[in-house]
Order: structure tokens, then sequence, then C-alpha cells
């Protein structure tokens, strides 16, 4: 089921409910705990769907996140997040792409996302500057 949602037409999604809404509910709740952990550390961030997931922006790229059959694909595009973060991120699977996968039989580590969102945020706006 997973896979058919991830080929559904980009044009249908608009927003983060048109993602959500065809995922069970458990993956649809923890989509939202990302959400809204990022929302309560970066309350000015807006949402977007890009690249057809949900993804944050604020003074650039903040964070895309989506579901997949067996994980969460986490993606913070930082090399930064990735080197402060390394010991906490090792348990994780990762690509060299920038990609963290958190699997859904395991909680999501809500602390070390809130984390690297305030990282990622702060990054964003240094180099604005």
């Amino acid at each position: 089921m997973i896979g058919d949602i991830m080929e559904k037409n980009k044009n249908e999604l608009n927003t983060f409910i048109d993602y959500y809404q065809d995922y069970p509910p458990e993956i649809q709740h923890r989509l939202e705990e990302i959400r809204q952990v990022i929302k309560s550390v970066v309350p000015e961030a807006e949402e977007r769907i890009s690249y057809n997931m949900p993804s944050f922006w604020f003074h650039g790229k903040l964070v895309y996140y989506g579901a997949f059959k067996n994980h969460i694909g986490f993606y913070p595009a930082s090399r930064t997040v990735f080197e402060k973060f390394k010991d906490e991120l090792k348990i994780y699977k990762q690509s060299g792409k920038g990609t963290v996968q958190f699997p859904h039989d395991k909680p999501l580590p809500l602390d070390l996302i809130k984390k690297i969102a305030q990282i990622k945020a702060i990054e964003n706006i240094e180099i604005k500057k």
C-alpha cells in the first residue's frame, strides 16, 4: 500500500494532509509527530509539498520527510547536521545524500529531530547573511 501511495501524481498533493491521508493511522501519527516537533522549534517555517513529500522551508530548505514501507525518510540535507549529530545518528541507516531512515518498528527520535531542525534553521540564517 505504501508503495502505491508513493506513486501518486505529485499534482494531487498540495498539503501535508493530502500527503498523509492514504497512509495507515499509525504512519499518519508518526508523520504528524515529526511535523509538530519541527513546528514547535521553527514556528515561522513554511510547510510545502516538494519532491512529492512534506517539507519545511525557513530561509531556504529546512527538512524533508516521507513515509516508506519500512521507515520514515528524513532529509536535513546538511553536512553540518551529519557531522554534529554523527554519534546520535549512527544507529540509523543513512545514505551519502543526507538521508536518515527512522524504522517504523522503533520510536521516533523526536528530541534528535528537534535538535536537527534547530541547527538547520541556524545554518540557513547564517548562509543568508
